[in-house]
């Protein structure tokens, strides 16, 4: 099987903890059907997306993330051909936004955009080798 890893940044709009509860449920019940795994880290101005999978399931995923409206200023900073998943477990994980990342106002300011490939998926390789807050592998 020929695996794909997807980063893409977009800015929420509406968030909250029920837009961000139906987000999660949606994209783990489509993720789980379609084989995809990833990494979700939000917050109120960012998601910042992790998605593996074939090629075909992470182009449908990608394009109901675009048609989806909770969803703002979507950009894809990566896709690139991978050997093995980086979250093999869940079908998404939700993570907020880490102190260790970049600020609001760093966001507001192009941070992410001006990120390499490697510094992005270094931030998604961190978050997996963490445990997760408040979940287990049987909430996948």
């Amino acid at each position: 099987m020929n695996l794909v890893q997807l980063i893409y940044v977009s800015r929420p709009f509406g968030f909250d903890q029920a837009a961000l509860n139906g987000i999660l449920s949606q994209s783990r019940r489509c993720n789980t059907r379609d084989g995809v795994t990833g990494a979700l880290i939000c917050r109120s101005d960012i998601y910042l997306q992790l998605l593996e999978g074939t090629v075909e399931a992470l182009d449908a995923t990608y394009e109901r993330i675009v048609a989806d409206d909770r969803h703002l200023e979507i950009n894809r900073l990566s896709y690139q051909a991978i050997t093995e998943r980086l979250f093999p477990a869940w079908a998404m994980r939700s993570d907020p936004a880490r102190s260790w990342m970049w600020s609001p106002a760093e966001v507001a300011n192009g941070a992410v955009a001006e990120s390499t490939q490697k510094q992005l998926i270094g931030i998604f390789e961190r978050l997996a080798a963490e445990p997760a807050e408040g979940a287990s592998l049987s909430a996948v």
